[in-house]
């Protein structure tokens, strides 16, 4: 399901949280989750996944920029391979944060990333196999604000610095291992949440939705955002280089834009 399409979930989780008491809200509630495993699984099953670890803080010190670890501990080239992992931030407005899309070429399936919290909440990770297997994992983060609140700046400044790309990797380089890599795109990622001081109206949503990395133009990995990706996308990953190289990212974001970097990979 394309992240875009999860707005129209704003009032099934409004109207959910609605049913809360004011004390109820102070902690994560698992009253949530059926609620999204019937919007995004309906109909599937999904078992317990001890390989599908989530990590961070208890307590998370801005809701704006919450640092989340997912590392899958199953072979990418087994049989059984997890390829698809959907990120859902249970009492978030729009629950689903990212969906990450891993191939062999990364060597490990790990990635640590930063996103948005707007109450206390369940954080489930969905990893999903090529035949359409569902396993999940989830922990229990304590944060508050992160989706909506008030934004200022000049947006014609704003928009111009959009877009801007670091890639690095970590050296030295071994070919034939597995290695990290380091992305981050500098953007605001307006929820479409968020109030305008200037004018007062809510600052319509501009996001990054989609990287994708290559690595000699091969595919390896790809991320779909949604808005509760935090401002500045960062993302921290793996990838196996059989011999020197190109790796590759290109960003889109929901208005069009398209922005490409590029980083040579030498052992």
């Amino acid at each position: 399901m394309r992240i875009a399409k999860q707005f129209t979930y704003l009032g099934l989780i409004g109207s959910l949280l609605l049913g809360y008491s004011v004390a109820a809200l102070a902690e994560a509630s698992d009253k949530i989750w059926p609620v999204m495993q019937e919007s995004f699984f309906a109909g599937k099953t999904i078992e317990d996944g001890p390989f599908i670890k989530l990590e961070g803080p208890r307590r998370a010190e801005s809701g704006a920029q919450v640092p989340i670890t997912l590392t899958i501990d199953k072979a990418l080239t087994a049989n059984d391979a997890i390829k698809k992992v959907y990120l859902i931030v249970d009492a978030n407005p729009i629950p689903l944060a990212a969906v990450y899309h891993f191939t062999p070429l990364n060597g490990k399936a790990q990635i640590s990333t930063r996103i948005r919290m707007e109450m206390d909440s369940y954080i489930h990770a969905v990893g999903e196999t090529a035949d359409g297997k569902l396993y999940m994992s989830a922990i229990v983060i304590r944060a508050a604000g992160g989706c909506g609140g008030a934004v200022d700046g000049d947006d014609t400044a704003i928009r111009a610095a959009s877009g801007k790309i670091k890639l690095n990797v970590d050296t030295p380089v071994k070919l034939g291992e597995v290695n990290t890599a380091t992305f981050l795109i500098k953007h605001p990622m307006f929820t479409g949440l968020q109030r305008d001081l200037a004018s007062g109206g809510y600052k319509p949503a501009f996001y990054i939705q989609k990287v994708a990395f290559t690595y000699n133009s091969k595919p390896l990995m790809q991320a779909d955002f949604g808005v509760a990706v935090a401002e500045d996308p960062y993302l921290r990953f793996y990838y196996l280089p059989d011999g020197p190289g190109t790796l590759e990212v290109k960003a889109d974001d929901n208005e069009g834009k398209s922005f490409t970097h590029q980083v040579e990979v030498k052992g």
